[in-house]
């Protein structure tokens, strides 16, 4: 049992989580032998925040519950408000996390965290640009590990740019072994291409029902 941990906080980028976190929670193209997943939504208080979109959250657990161990999963979305000091905490989990073997997710503003606790600095990983890490990273100096390509997996980190939401959903979902390969590829088709056919070779590749 996998349990996947979504950070919440202000300003949170809706667009960035949501390939990812409809696949998890629907489990509509799992395959029959897919570990299980548990989602749950983490604050730094179980207070309700509010999303760039301007939806509501309510935390389903706070950061000091976040189990560190190899099946926890760590997703950290965009947001406005990355500079306040008090997402520290989730940094450091982040980085016992990664320590212990669990898979670190960041997209978007959350690599600028990730880069100014130095987490960056030894691992391939991409973001908005190596001028984006330096301009809000001050302490970054991963540039010679930057790839410059919408989502980059580098064993248990994943990150992606702003505009890497579909790749970044793949990746985690590829590291989670929870579709078959054929079934993640024909998603991830359909979803980067809108063409039929790949929506046609998706449902050939979803197991029947006994």
């Amino acid at each position: 049992m996998f349990t996947v941990y979504v950070y919440t906080l202000d300003t949170l980028a809706d667009w960035e989580l949501g390939y990812v976190t409809a696949e998890l929670n629907s489990k509509r193209f799992f395959k029959k032998d897919a570990p299980g997943i548990a989602v749950k939504m983490v604050g730094i208080s179980k207070e309700p925040i509010k999303t760039m979109g301007g939806l509501t959250i309510l935390p389903d657990c706070t950061i000091n519950d976040v189990a560190v161990d190899e099946k926890s999963v760590l997703l950290l979305p965009g947001a406005n408000t990355w500079d306040d000091p008090k997402h520290g905490a989730i940094i450091e989990k982040a980085k016992g996390l990664l320590s212990a073997g669990a898979t670190v997710c960041a997209i978007c503003g959350a690599t600028t965290a990730l880069a100014n606790a130095g987490l960056l600095d030894q691992r391939l990983h991409t973001s908005n640009g190596t001028g984006y890490l330096a301009m809000f990273s001050p302490c970054y100096k991963g540039q010679q590990f930057y790839v410059d390509q919408p989502s980059v997996s580098d064993q248990n980190l994943i990150t992606a740019s702003s505009t890497g939401a579909l790749l970044w959903a793949k990746q985690i979902i590829e590291r989670l072994e929870i579709f078959q390969p054929d079934t993640l590829e024909a998603w991830y088709m359909y979803f980067s291409s809108g063409e039929e056919q790949h929506f046609f070779a998706l449902m050939q590749t979803l197991p029947t029902s006994e």
